[in-house]
């Protein structure tokens, strides 16, 4: 079973019974069903028409729990709309399904949390890590945002701010989580920014273009991370990086700024340098100012410190790092940074532990782990 097809194919399925008059919550409710059909049939039957098959098995489910339900019995009308057998037109609709998530109906956050569920194929405790709340939060606040959008017709799609929200959202699960969808948000970017001349969206297409171009060099062959600093950079993308420096430079000289182009100028400065300690920290710091301008971000500001203190030496960095709250998600790991930076390797050895015990995830746990084990190796010798 190919489960890389149908998610690919989700989407577009999903939004084929949308426009079919389906509300969102029973349209994905169906489609889900279609999905669990296809893997239980597709091992011994395959069909020519994947995306057919699942729009027609879609559209019978929904169907039948329309009938089902006495409080939508108009619906049965719609049965001789259903799809006929055969090849489905070869339409790519998931851009358009982000826009229609983004419902005005819906506050931002609720419209990107449904969005990453619903299109992304993100689970909830992915979704409520990347927001940093808890799981059960989330999904009260992704049931909310079904019931909402399932009253109302989608015909108002929301603004291209919140689907900007939900394509990074996307991008940085597959970056760095368990569901690879990096690809697939580059590929919807380059479509937004073919569709709408803006200059945020360029910004986005240029930071994810940057992150993406060091892909190869992040982890070692055992899968272990590899910190910037530590990476090949002979393995990084030259032409992804042109490509996206290109693109930012465009975008900057609209004079229009925003906090994507603000995140993608400080990629390009990390691209830029042929070593770790010819990066331009200065004017990474000032980049930061931008974007903590923009944004009030405290996550930011915790990256700010870290800037800091490799342009202003590891104490300067403390002493930023003090002014932000220590339940900040990495805030211990950037203090047993810093600490191992002035030479303060005890400190640092135990925080560095302490930081692997809230790791969100089993590389950066395992190489927080290995950074203490690292120094507590040093101090004995």
């Amino acid at each position: 079973m190919d489960e890389a097809l149908l998610r690919s194919l989700t989407p577009s399925v999903l939004a084929v019974l949308v426009r079919r008059g389906a509300d969102f919550a029973a349209a994905e409710d169906a489609v889900q069903e279609a999905l669990l059909e296809a893997v239980r049939v597709w091992p011994a039957d395959p069909p020519r028409d994947a995306k057919g098959w699942l729009v027609t098995v879609a559209w019978r489910r929904f169907l039948d729990a329309a009938r089902a339900d006495s409080a939508r019995r108009r619906r049965e009308d719609r049965v001789e709309e259903e799809p006929p057998p055969g090849p489905a037109p070869s339409v790519d609709d998931t851009l358009q399904l982000y826009f229609l998530c983004a419902h005005p109906s819906l506050t931002p956050s609720s419209a990107v949390a449904l969005t990453l569920r619903a299109v992304g194929g993100l689970t909830t405790r992915q979704i409520a890590q990347a927001y940093l709340v808890p799981e059960a939060t989330m999904a009260q606040r992704i049931s909310r945002a079904k019931r909402t959008v399932s009253k109302v017709r989608f015909d108002q799609p929301g603004d291209v701010a919140t689907v900007l929200r939900v394509l990074y959202l996307v991008f940085n699960e597959g970056y760095s989580g368990d569901v690879d969808l990096a690809a697939e948000a580059i590929r919807l970017t380059r479509q937004l920014a073919a569709r709408i001349d803006h200059p945020e969206v360029a910004g986005l297409l240029a930071l994810m273009l940057l992150h993406h171009a060091r892909r190869a060099a992040r982890t070692a062959p055992d899968g272990s991370l590899v910190p910037l600093a530590e990476q090949d950079r002979s393995r990084w993308d030259t032409g992804a990086i042109t490509e996206g420096v290109g693109i930012l430079q465009a975008a900057l000289a609209r004079d229009r700024l925003g906090e994507f182009q603000a995140q993608a100028a400080i990629a390009a400065l990390h691209a830029d340098a042929p070593t770790a300690e010819e990066t331009d920290w200065v004017q990474i710091v000032e980049w930061y100012d931008e974007l903590e301008a923009l944004t009030g971000s405290p996550v930011v500001r915790l990256n700010r410190a870290v800037a800091v203190g490799e342009a202003d030496g590891p104490r300067a960095g403390l002493a930023a790092l003090a002014a932000l709250d220590d339940s900040l998600p990495r805030h211990t790991a950037v203090a047993a940074y810093l600490h191992e930076r002035d030479g303060d390797l005890a400190t640092a050895a135990r925080l560095y532990a302490e930081a692997a015990r809230k790791a969100p995830s089993v590389a950066e746990r395992d190489h927080l782990t290995l950074q203490a084990a690292r120094l507590n190796t040093l101090r004995g010798r």
